[in-house]
């Protein structure tokens, strides 16, 4: 909080600052929205709700600004977060207030194709839509929830960038960078560690090296590229080697209880995918994700049958299969009058599936009205649909000033 009012405070002081030296500008959206979710009655993950404590109703007001202020040799930049949000369930409801910076960063020019950074960044990357193998930070990289705001880590990077093709950046994590936010565990393992990143571009193609190492924990190793193939055709993949830290391991005998490791075996996850782009503007992408981590349909078959015995266990992975199928159909992103995605989600050794929509309409040159719905199509010891049997989100943005 602190923090954020001090990078608030900068900003306001550049603002009034001598236009020849420093330029400055800012966007701001105002949202409103509720949401409602029918909880499965017959969860084994989450029974009577007494697990997780999900909320069935909720109402959002959230304000999110971007700031900027430059000169020819520092660029500040700042994402400001302020919301409120009521939830309800069987239990009671909840008034939760944040106010947050989800990022921010101080960007100096130190040389020649030499740039030091300070600050609170996402450091994704990849064109994968269902997952990112490639970061180890931002395994799920929010672009299945278009409503999802992603935190920044904080960090300090270094980036040399020799030609307009060559980029290598050495980042140095210093924490989490949650603030207010719900911590999570995945990115939580990854404070006090070191990436290096090797970047190249060319007029069809581009691809990315990493790799990072925190102090307790094995190296992460990720890639990512794509290719454009026609105007039409592009192809791309992500591929990351990693050891997950506080595995949860199902053995497939039921009768054996689940363990938890302190370090995973090291495994292999990888996607492959294509985007077609039609005649209108429409776009079809189509992603195979193999998830090295994820457990064999007998393993999941009895992750399921001890949850039953301790379900609070059963909480953890970030995916319980090995073999995804992801599809993505939207209408062209320069359509002034709104946007629409649909997208399907498919767990092939479970048969379980989710199916999501996200619509725009342009209300007025400043007011757009939203719409999320998400409903899993499954049983309870079906991955998807093993909490939820669908949620729905409506509301208004509005733009600012």
């Amino acid at each position: 909080m602190k923090l954020a009012v001090l990078v608030l405070g900068l900003f306001a002081t550049l603002a009034t600052a001598d236009d020849s030296a420093w330029r400055t500008s800012w966007d701001a959206k105002l949202y409103g929205y509720a949401s409602s979710a029918s909880l499965r009655g017959d969860s084994v993950l989450n029974p009577g709700n007494r697990i997780a404590h999900l909320a069935q109703r909720s109402e959002t007001t959230e304000l999110r600004l971007n700031l900027k202020a430059e000169n020819e040799t520092v660029r500040l930049t700042a994402r400001p977060i302020a919301s409120i949000r009521e939830t309800h369930n069987a239990f009671g409801s909840e008034r939760h207030s944040d106010t947050y910076l989800s990022q921010w960063q101080v960007r100096v020019r130190a040389a020649e194709g030499w740039n030091v950074a300070a600050g609170r960044d996402v450091l994704n990357w990849g064109p994968a839509q269902f997952r990112s193998p490639s970061s180890p930070f931002y395994f799920d990289n929010g672009r299945q929830d278009p409503m999802r705001e992603l935190v920044g880590m904080d960090s300090v990077k270094l980036t040399w960038t020799p030609d307009m093709q060559s980029s290598v950046s050495l980042v140095r994590v210093v924490r989490s960078g949650h603030g207010a936010t719900r911590p999570d565990a995945w990115r939580d393992n990854w404070q006090m560690s070191w990436l290096m990143k090797f970047d190249r571009r060319g007029d069809e193609w581009s691809y990315g090296l990493v790799a990072a190492k925190a102090a307790d924990r094995a190296a992460f190793f990720g890639a990512h590229g794509q290719a454009t193939v026609s105007d039409a055709l592009m192809l791309y993949g992500e591929v990351g080697s990693s050891v997950l830290a506080h595995a949860l391991q199902s053995p497939a005998d039921a009768a054996q209880p689940f363990t938890v490791l302190s370090a995973s075996p090291r495994r292999i996850t990888a996607l492959v995918g294509s985007s077609y782009t039609f005649e209108d503007g429409k776009s079809l992408a189509v992603e195979y994700l193999h998830e090295g981590h994820g457990y064999t349909p007998a393993q999941e078959s009895a992750y399921f049958q001890r949850a039953a015995n301790d379900p609070g266990m059963a909480l953890e992975p970030r995916l319980l299969g090995r073999n995804y199928l992801h599809l993505v159909m939207q209408s062209n992103l320069m359509d002034e009058r709104g946007f629409w995605r649909l997208m399907y989600t498919r767990h092939i050794a479970d048969g379980g599936s989710e199916v999501g929509a996200y619509g725009e309409s342009v209300l007025t040159s400043r007011i757009t009205a939203f719409l999320l719905a998400v409903v899993p199509l499954g049983n309870a010891r079906q991955e998807f649909s093993a909490l939820s049997q669908r949620s729905i989100t409506l509301g208004l943005k509005i733009a600012l000033p």
